[in-house]
């Protein structure tokens, strides 16, 4: 039996998962990143790998890019958990013929991140290998009150994004087709960033939280798995931008579908109690069910979603 059989990544998360024996485990596997509770602290962990040929190739990106975009990375999963990064360490798998610069300026890409939020890089490991993998692992922290789980949802809340959905994986279909221009589009797939900056002014009101890092689809089905919910997506309300629209069109693609299944725009995803509304910002595009079900209302037509966001072990995606 192989990965894929088993429901790709998602499953093979489901059957290697088991109940956290220590008390200490505030949030372990099945969320954006786990929460430690130490003293009278809440320590959030998380783990994020980048592998050249996978989200990442020279082709497209600079070594600085690449730098940035391990970092930011992983500063969204600490976002998404409602945390402020501190501190990481990096492992790195490199083959043998790279060249010393490349490593160097990975790391002016790391070392300009860590400026932007006030994170320290704290140690690591080299090994070798046949391709460039970046091994990134951040602690961040949280006060209880802010911390933001995927298993909160409650039906009757909307479901938010912070902002416009698809740009990155019409920046990589772009790349993919060879088609030239639409550098703002492209830009966005480069060169992630987190987004944590705009729900912290109303964190207090959000009830479950996710980063778009798979597509909405796959985001809105992790909320609803955790939270034993259902939801219903309006696909005419998905925000898209104009460019991106164009860069679909361009690829002979619906820019829908890079926003419902493609990811990587790092945009928040979170659900909000109908009172409270008017307290936060963004864009509404779905709302919790009690169904157990999650559907997508399209051109007036409902229907059940049976499309999936990227998967490691279901998509082919070669860069």
């Amino acid at each position: 039996m192989n990965i894929s059989e088993i429901g790709g990544e998602f499953g093979l998360i489901e059957r290697i998962t088991r109940d956290p024996a220590s008390k200490q485990i505030i949030k372990g596997i099945g969320d954006d990143a786990a929460v430690v509770r130490f003293n009278n602290n809440y320590l959030i962990f998380t783990i994020d790998s980048q592998v050249e040929g996978d989200h990442f190739c020279f082709d497209y990106f600079t070594p600085e890019q690449i730098g940035k975009k391990a970092v930011e990375v992983n500063v969204s999963d600490i976002g998404a958990m409602g945390g402020k990064p501190k501190f990481f360490l990096v492992s790195l798998i490199i083959p043998k013929t790279t060249e010393v610069e490349i490593i160097e300026n990975i790391y002016k890409g790391f070392w300009k991140i860590c400026s932007k939020y006030d994170i320290e890089i704290i140690g690591g490991n080299i090994a070798h290998g046949k391709q460039l993998i970046i091994d990134i692992s951040m602690i961040g922290e949280a006060p209880k009150q802010n911390l933001k789980y995927r298993s909160d949802a409650k039906p009757g809340d909307a479901i938010m994004v912070s902002g416009y959905l698809g740009s990155s994986t019409a920046g990589l279909n772009l790349f993919l087709n060879k088609i030239s221009g639409f550098d703002e589009v492209k830009r966005k797939y480069l060169e992630p960033e987190a987004k944590f900056h705009k729900v912290e002014p109303f964190l207090q009101y959000i009830n479950a939280m996710i980063d778009v890092s798979d597509g909405l689809a796959s985001e809105v089905t992790r909320i609803c798995e955790q939270s034993k919910t259902g939801a219903i997506i309006y696909g005419d309300s998905v925000p898209i931008e104009p460019i991106t629209r164009e860069a679909g069109a361009a690829c002979h693609k619906d820019a829908l579908d890079f926003a419902l299944y493609g990811g990587e725009d790092f945009e928040l995803v979170y659900t909000v109690s109908e009172k409270n509304l008017d307290k936060v910002k963004g864009f509404v595009v779905g709302k919790i069910t009690d169904e157990k079900t999650i559907k997508i209302l399209k051109n007036g037509k409902e229907e059940i979603l049976t499309g999936h966001g990227y998967d490691h072990f279901l998509n082919n995606v070669n860069i």
